[in-house]
């Protein structure tokens, strides 16, 4: 039987131009070479399997290539490289650190930097897994390291950099080697398989390199494995099989039946997930990437980063069409959720089964809402309303507002039929502009705007009206009076009366208003901290007032009432309160204390 010899070996780089995935590391040594600036001493670093030693090799033989002066590449033909190939060269040593990482070890070392070359200029020394050297064999190695003899060259590598002293760093040009991309390995694969005469599938191989993890001697061990499994063809049901991965299948059945709806479905195929061996934890991790690649799989732009074969790829563009961004943000948002959940949980399973009921519903709940891009951040409650007449009905407060009012309220107006995506970014809708009425109205027959609030809510909402004025008509400049503005303020103040913006509603209401000259509202608050809060809120309520009255030049004005010493009215606590009554009213502080009642 002939020996067999692996991929990894069989098919390992010999040449820079060969490397797989480092160009910026093969680049600088060919041109190192070139120019004859080659450093005493270089420290190789990254992950397992990328090509540390590899190119540490190249390398060595390079130097001492015999074929001419300026090479940059080695021949692979000369004595000198000829006898590298064959592992007996004298001028290139290679010690394993992981083994060898006593002070002896390292004298041992020392001792032979300081024979001369028997072939060529140079002797390379190849250490390999450097950071498993000692405290103390990294001490006696310093001062070698630092002054080396001029026919001395010393190669270290290493996984873990972060293991070396900063000493011995800074004694080094240090290469940081990258993780080969899936594509690289997907195509280095493809080249073995030629080769080798081997059948295999591009999305086969794109599954064994992704499951590298960067690593193409992994991969090449995988590709392995998969042709003596599969008896020399490698395809994509095979590679599932055998190394254990989760079929991409499971995600995409998945998507449909979140889109539809379908809880059951969700749970049969976790069982079978589970039944087969695989941890719930990983699962979610996959279906977050999954749903990540639907985001990628939007654009065309970015679906080149969907890292899979041309087929998988297809089939995520096919599903991100019918899935919107707004569910796929959710989702994510509630796999993150779940994977924190599931580590804390002493029923994992059922916090799995809890995540998918939660993705089969979204769909559901975000049918009946307004379809938004996450992009445009609109609220997916911003939603019409039936349309009803707002004297008969209140208006209710979307998103109700902190005390420190650090943004701006989002109302609907009930009364709203249809509206265009420009008026859902208006935060006061306002309702159909009223006829006018005689302009001659005095002053001292003016109801009070508490007045009017409760006659508003007294009324029977059967008497509403049938009929439902558009705000997109055209706004226009009608007259009002000040009878009118009061019944559209009271209106304006029921907006808010429910919920945190119950403060606003007060002030509305117990305010002083006025109707100056050029169509200017005047309204004064008690003190300067409700002055403060209505300025906040002026754009908003002046955009109402506009539409519901249909004419665009009216403009708010806030400001204080003062007392007749001139001072502006001072807000009362609570405690305050009780003792200006107590003095009209002495009756009022022997019923607290006969009751016993707190001020609170």
């Amino acid at each position: 039987m002939d020996q067999f010899i692996v991929s990894a070996r069989k098919y390992r780089p010999s040449t820079f131009e060969s490397v797989v995935g480092q160009k910026h590391i093969t680049t600088t040594l060919q041109n190192a070479l070139k120019n004859h600036q080659l450093a005493q001493a270089f420290l190789f670093c990254g992950p397992r399997g990328v090509g540390k030693t590899t190119c540490a090799r190249i390398l060595a033989k390079t130097i001492n290539c015999m074929a001419g002066p300026d090479r940059t590449e080695p021949c692979n033909a000369c004595e000198s490289c000829d006898s590298f190939n064959k592992g007996q060269s004298f001028n290139i040593i290679e010690l394993d650190a992981a083994s060898n990482n006593s002070v002896d070890d390292i004298r041992e070392l020392v001792e032979q930097v300081r024979f001369a070359p028997q072939l060529g200029k140079y002797r390379v020394f190849i250490i390999d897994e450097v950071h498993m050297l000692s405290s103390s064999a990294f001490n006696a190695f310093l001062k070698t390291l630092e002054e080396p003899p001029a026919h001395a060259i010393f190669i270290l590598a290493t996984t873990e950099k972060h293991k070396i002293i900063p000493t011995i760093l800074s004694r080094c040009q240090i290469f940081d080697f990258y993780r080969i991309r899936v594509q690289d390995i997907a195509e280095h694969l493809a080249y073995i398989a030629k080769q080798e005469k081997v059948e295999a599938e591009p999305d086969a191989l794109h599954i064994i390199a992704h499951k590298a993890d960067g690593g193409l001697r992994d991969a090449c061990s995988m590709f392995d494995q998969i042709v003596s499994f599969s008896g020399g063809k490698v395809t994509y049901q095979s590679v599932i099989d055998n190394l254990n991965i989760l079929d991409y299948d499971y995600y995409f059945g998945l998507i449909n039946g979140f889109l539809k709806n379908d809880i059951s479905a969700g749970f049969l195929t976790l069982d079978d997930i589970l039944a087969r061996g695989f941890d719930g934890l990983n699962f979610l991790s996959g279906l977050a990437t999954h749903f990540r690649n639907l985001v990628v799989a939007r654009n065309p732009a970015t679906v080149g980063l969907i890292e899979t074969g041309e087929t998988i790829r297809e089939k995520y563009q096919e599903q991100a069409k019918r899935c919107t961004a707004m569910f796929i943000f959710q989702s994510l948002k509630l796999l993150s959720e779940g994977e924190v959940q599931y580590r804390q949980s002493k029923n994992p399973r059922l916090v799995v089964e809890l995540t998918l009921m939660k993705l089969s519903l979204l769909q559901k709940e975000n049918r009946d809402e307004k379809k938004n891009d996450i992009s445009e951040g609109i609220p997916p409650k911003a939603k019409q309303i039936p349309s009803e007449d707002l004297n008969t009905a209140q208006s209710t407060v979307a998103e109700p507002r902190p005390a420190a009012f650090a943004q701006k309220p989002v109302i609907a107006a009930e009364n709203i039929q249809s509206t265009s995506p420009e008026q859902a970014k208006t935060p006061l809708q306002a309702p159909a502009p009223t006829a006018p009425a005689s302009l001659s109205v005095s002053k001292a027959s003016m109801p009070r705007i508490s007045t009017l609030l409760n006659k508003v809510e007294k009324q029977d909402k059967t008497e509403a009206p049938d009929t439902h004025v558009s705000l997109l008509d055209k706004p226009g400049n009608d007259p009002f009076n000040e009878e009118m503005l009061r019944n559209k303020w009271a209106e304006l103040a029921g907006l808010w009366k429910s919920g945190k913006g119950e403060f606003v509603y007060s002030t509305l209401v117990n305010g002083e208003l006025t109707l100056g000259e050029d169509c200017t509202i005047h309204f004064l608050v008690n003190n300067a901290s409700q002055t403060e809060m209505m300025n906040g809120l002026i754009t908003e309520m002046a955009e109402w007032l506009r539409k519901s009255l249909n004419n665009q030049s009216i403009k708010l004005r806030f400001g204080l009432i003062k007392t007749e010493e001139g001072k502006e009215k001072k807000a009362y606590t609570s405690k305050e309160k009780f003792e200006k009554m107590a003095q009209l009213n002495p009756n009022i502080q022997l019923l607290k204390q006969k009751l016993d009642l707190d001020i609170l």
